[in-house]
């Protein structure tokens, strides 16, 4: 969690904003792969990509 304040902290301060949405992105694209891992979703996932 103190890496993603730290990260937080560099754009606001760098002003480079724009890098918000790709964090937030891969953030929850990880934690869909962590989620459904060995589940019944799986194939339902890989079918949107």
């Amino acid at each position: 969690m103190s890496m993603l304040l730290e990260l937080w902290r560099f754009i606001r301060v760098s002003k480079k904003y724009l890098l918000a949405p790709i964090i937030i992105m891969m953030v929850v694209l990880g934690g869909l792969i962590v989620l459904t891992q060995g589940t019944a979703v799986a194939p339902f996932i890989y079918t949107l990509f």
